[in-house]
């Protein structure tokens, strides 16, 4: 099983490296990097390049290791108690699978995503180390243990909010992905946007990297970022004279797909203003 790009993601030489390194180590891949430079959709690809189905596990500020594994709703047992119902008899009727027992009970290898790691906290990888690490878990309740069919692929991502502890790093598999260069963000842009002008890309790439460079961005503008903004000024109609910004000119044309907080825009403001009182 390797792992190369597909036709919607092109994924540079040490990208697929980690990828399969990870598969073949049978570690989970820890892949982290800037919001929006395509850490969820890599585990996606992976699975469409692989041939295997995906199970995906996007992990917010609330969520606990546990319901990884499985809930027990007590609760409703109860309430069936009261009713009389049968159901009561048998425990694993309230017994709700999560996403870990569904990849290991899957009939053929899955891709395991775990997605923004690094929003829960700061116990809930710790959590998970002895499942990741032996592919089993036990369910006290019934008191079976559900070990993994097929050991999956598994891919964790972080945008790097939290510091991850060190044993679970250990048991990892780790690449940053890194911005792309020009050449690598063209062709990106070329598989979401095959027909867009060679000119067009020229100038809105130009000017991308210049606001990206720009010393005191609070945030970045990404990957994906870029896409939505080509995407408007495709469906503008723009041509790359209309791109072009005149003297003192410093935002470019629909700047909001780009710059996500007013802070990054009274900034490009400022330098606009500096601009016109220099001239």
């Amino acid at each position: 099983m390797q792992f190369s790009g597909t036709e919607k993601y092109i994924a540079p030489p040490e990208l697929s490296v980690a990828v399969n390194a990870a598969v073949t180590l049978q570690r989970p891949l820890l892949v982290k990097g800037e919001p929006g430079t395509g850490k969820t959709e890599l585990a996606r690809q992976v699975a469409a390049g692989l041939g295997l189905p995906i199970i995906e596990w996007h992990v917010k500020s609330t969520t606990k290791a546990q319901q990884g594994l499985y809930e027990y709703d007590a609760v409703s047992r109860l309430r069936d108690s009261q009713l009389g119902d049968p159901r009561v008899h048998d425990v694993a009727n309230y017994i709700r699978k999560g996403k870990l027992w569904q990849a290991f009970e899957a009939d053929h290898k899955v891709v395991l995503l775990i997605d923004e790691i690094d929003k829960a906290d700061i116990e809930f990888p710790n959590d998970l180390l002895q499942e990741l690490d032996r592919m089993e878990f036990h369910v006290y309740e019934t008191g079976e243990t559900v070990a993994a069919r097929h050991r999956p692929v598994v891919i964790i991502t972080s945008n790097n909010e939290k510091e991850l502890p060190d044993a679970f790093l250990r048991r990892c598999f780790f690449h940053y992905i890194r911005f792309p260069e020009a050449d690598t963000l063209r062709a990106i842009v070329n598989v979401h946007f095959p027909d867009i002008k060679p000119r067009l890309l020229d100038e809105a790439l130009t000017q991308f990297f210049e606001l990206r460079d720009a010393p005191g961005l609070k945030k970045k503008p990404s990957t994906s970022e870029l896409l939505d903004w080509l995407k408007l000024i495709l469906a503008e109609d723009l041509t790359p004279e209309d791109l072009r910004r005149d003297a003192g000119e410093i935002l470019p044309r629909l700047h909001g797909a780009l710059l996500k907080n007013e802070q990054d825009v009274a900034l490009f403001e400022k330098l606009a203003f500096m601009a016109r009182r220099q001239r």
